[in-house]
């Protein structure tokens, strides 16, 4: 069983990906998921279909305010990200799926196109945003991956909001791990 999300947000620029840290020109196109994992159509109400849609326009709203302001690339992909990992219909931060241990262990990497300057962290427990990994694209730090306590570490040392691994959980994701463990059992 996977133990992480993925989650992404990338913007196609003139017919080239980019992750541009200045303002971009009004020709782009913002695209994003929910995570990794298989919603199956049988398991979808139309109040939980309409809820997932009205989550995934307003992460794109988010991300598009940015940019019609003239803000950058990076800041709207991270406010899009930011918005889908407080949602817990997304298997991304508050949400995320479990490890067959029963811990919430999260990846997440950012690039910046243009310098390519990159961030990543994974494995970690603690760290509220964890898309936030983008100190390793400003040229606050060196490294390109940091994981687990490290990077948890250096999170905390940087300001960002450190939780009690107790915040990701959702009851939805219980049951998921749950009924996955029970029927890798009966196999």
């Amino acid at each position: 069983m996977k133990r992480l999300y993925i989650l992404f947000a990338f913007f196609i620029l003139n017919n080239s990906l980019a992750l541009a840290q200045k303002p971009i020109s009004d020709k782009y196109v913002l695209v994003i998921h929910g995570g990794a994992g298989t919603i199956l159509k049988s398991q979808m109400t139309p109040e939980k279909e309409k809820a997932f849609q009205e989550a995934l326009d307003r992460a794109l709203q988010l991300g598009n305010a940015i940019l019609q302001k003239g803000g950058t690339a990076l800041d709207a992909v991270e406010a899009t990200v930011r918005s889908m990992e407080d949602n817990p219909l997304f298997n991304a931060g508050k949400g995320a799926v479990f490890t067959n241990e029963g811990k919430n262990e999260l990846d997440a990497a950012i690039m910046n196109g243009a310098t390519l300057e990159a961030g990543s962290v994974a494995g970690v427990t603690t760290i509220k945003k964890s898309h936030q990994c983008r100190k390793g694209c400003d040229g606050k730090s060196p490294h390109v991956l940091m994981t687990g306590k490290g990077a948890e570490k250096f999170a905390k040392e940087k300001g960002l909001e450190i939780v009690d691994p107790s915040y990701f959980y959702t009851e939805h994701r219980w049951k998921a791990l749950q009924n996955a463990l029970a029927e890798d059992s009966s196999k």
